[in-house]
């Protein structure tokens, strides 16, 4: 636990929130400034910076977790699908420095999701810049 992370202060029960779930290794609570109705955040209780950082078995109980909220929020809130969004470094959007992974229920109803995304899906690349970078990342993985 680290003394200056606002996240270790929710785990400990000094920081206040509204707990959704809790089990050994994680703890899910309501984002205070929602993209939509339902949004929430799934962290480990251990502290680690960010997705770089995580140990393994941090980030898959984080992922489980996540996974059985996301299936809440549909079930209990009527979400028409949802998002998990993690942000890894200042230039990534992250801005607390505990890991951390986004629950955003989606909605059809926009009164409901307020989310709008800088990026358009479907929009084509350039097939070689895809191609030379996979290249890349591909020899370093193998």
């Amino acid at each position: 636990m680290s003394d200056q992370c606002v996240f270790c202060g929710i785990v400990n029960g000094v920081v206040p929130n509204t707990k959704v779930a809790e089990d050994d290794a994680t703890y899910a609570f309501m984002d205070i400034n929602p993209a939509s109705d339902g949004h929430l955040l799934v962290i480990p209780k251990r502290h680690s910076t960010d997705l770089l950082e995580i140990p393994a078995d941090d980030l898959t109980a984080v992922t489980l977790s996540a996974q059985r909220i996301a299936k809440a929020v549909v079930e209990e809130l009527g979400a028409d699908g949802v998002n998990l969004l993690n942000c890894c470094g200042a230039d990534a959007w992250q801005t607390v420095f505990h890991f951390h992974i986004h629950v955003i229920p989606r909605y059809r109803d926009k009164t409901k999701d307020r989310l709008g995304l800088p990026w358009k899906p479907g929009v084509p690349g350039d097939a070689e810049t895809i191609s030379t970078i996979g290249g890349r990342l591909s020899s370093v993985l193998s």
